[in-house]
């Protein structure tokens, strides 16, 4: 698995870093909008919670089957909505991949969440008619090697 050896994604205007579980205490405070969670439900975590929830994710799949890489999308300018950067940030991502040959990425998207919907176009995913937990499921193929990123 030393191809998807945790690595920084550096595209013109962002830095994907690789997702720590102290990065938790940064990130509490950027995840406390309630508004993030129209689409996912739940509500803003604790910083306890959200320190779980980090190492967990960096812990790593139980299925050997699947791999987990999660990334901070840092920005090294200004204003980070409504600039392009999670576009940017999507696209970037998918190039990584493609590079160690993954070809089969799979995003959940809740059906009312556009801007998440115009992401995932701009990256190459196309929706499909399946469902899970009443999210859409959206595909970008290429060839036989799956991964999953949960978008919401």
């Amino acid at each position: 698995m030393s191809t998807f050896a945790a690595a920084t994604i550096v595209t013109e205007r962002l830095l994907l870093v690789p997702l720590r579980p102290e990065d938790a205490d940064e990130m509490v405070d950027v995840l406390a909008d309630p508004g993030l969670h129209q689409f996912i439900g739940g509500h803003p975590a604790t910083l306890e919670e959200l320190r779980a929830r980090h190492a967990t994710l960096t812990a790593g799949s139980p299925r050997l089957e699947e791999v987990w890489r999660n990334w901070i999308v840092r920005r090294r300018g200004h204003p980070w909505q409504y600039q392009g950067y999670a576009s940017e940030a999507a696209r970037a991502l998918v190039g990584w991949l493609d590079s160690r040959h993954v070809h089969d990425l799979v995003a959940h998207i809740h059906p009312d969440h556009v801007a998440s919907a115009k992401v995932a176009v701009r990256a190459g995913f196309q929706p499909t008619h399946d469902q899970v937990d009443g999210e859409r499921v959206w595909r970008r193929q290429t060839s036989r090697l799956r991964s999953h990123c949960r978008r919401s």
